[in-house]
């Protein structure tokens, strides 16, 4: 089998399994959060320490709030039938090349990595960051080869065009072109809820996970309701509420029409 087309059958394999294999590779880190615990014990009398720590989370909440931005946005301005979330296979009825299309091929990729790289930082683990993030861009890299194969075959020309002038993951921000679709909220809310909860489960996990390790070493009793605990419970009433108005009710599809 030539490489291209190996690269390609690799990459429609991943792009079909592309929400669950994230899941294994975070839950094969969480050893490594546990285990770190000891590290974060030696330099717990620091103050400064802690405050260091502090910016930290706050930095990483940050950065994961700008990958949901860039997911939000890319969803909200883009027409039917485009940046879905199809499970089997590639599927685009028109190319998108406004908007934030405009500056970048695979925004919903870079926003998924910016969430990912925030929870990442949570776990104050440089290692960990750096190896996740080598995966990242080689599990990414063939789903977006598989992608563009099967766009420039939909669309030809018009979309040599395109990608020539467009970079495919970092922003090129000075060529932007404001989408003539405007943004809707009501389509971020009705698609993105499983994946923002899916994120705050996420940072959830890692801090029980940090402090059971502590509590483990150092010997003392675990703290089990954290504040984690009620963000958490927060974002599952939002999801369960939103869930239910999506598949029990017409509210969010009667809205969405009227786009």
């Amino acid at each position: 089998m030539a490489l291209v087309h190996s690269f390609e059958k690799s990459g429609n394999f991943l792009f079909k399994y592309r929400g669950q294999i994230p899941v294994i590779i975070f839950l094969i880190a969480l050893p490594v959060v546990f285990y770190k615990a000891p590290k974060l014990l030696f330099f717990s009398f620091s103050s400064k320490f802690h405050i260091f720590l502090q910016v930290i989370t706050v930095f990483s909440v940050i950065v994961s709030l700008i990958g949901i931005i860039i997911r939000a946005y890319a969803i909200g301005t883009t027409p039917h039938g485009t940046s879905g979330r199809n499970r089997d296979k590639q599927l685009a009825k028109q190319l998108n090349t406004q908007g934030i299309y405009s500056i970048v091929r695979h925004p919903l990729y870079l926003g998924n990595y910016f969430m990912w790289a925030g929870l990442l930082m949570f776990t104050y683990s440089v290692s960990l960051f750096l190896v996740v993030s080598l995966v990242f861009w080689l599990y990414y890299e063939r789903i977006m080869f598989a992608e563009e194969r099967y766009l420039e075959r939909q669309f030809g020309e018009e979309y040599l065009d395109w990608s020539q002038r467009v970079p495919a993951f970092i922003p090129r921000f000075r060529q932007f072109q404001k989408s003539t679709i405007p943004f809707s909220l009501k389509t971020v809310l009705r698609r993105e809820y499983s994946g923002v909860f899916a994120l705050v489960l996420g940072f959830t996990l890692v801090d029980y996970t940090r402090n059971l390790g502590i509590s483990y070493f150092s010997k003392e009793s675990m703290q089990w309701v954290r504040p984690s605990l009620w963000v958490l419970l927060a974002f599952l009433l939002l999801m369960l509420t939103l869930r239910t108005l999506k598949h029990h009710t017409n509210f969010l599809n009667r809205l969405e029409n009227r786009d």
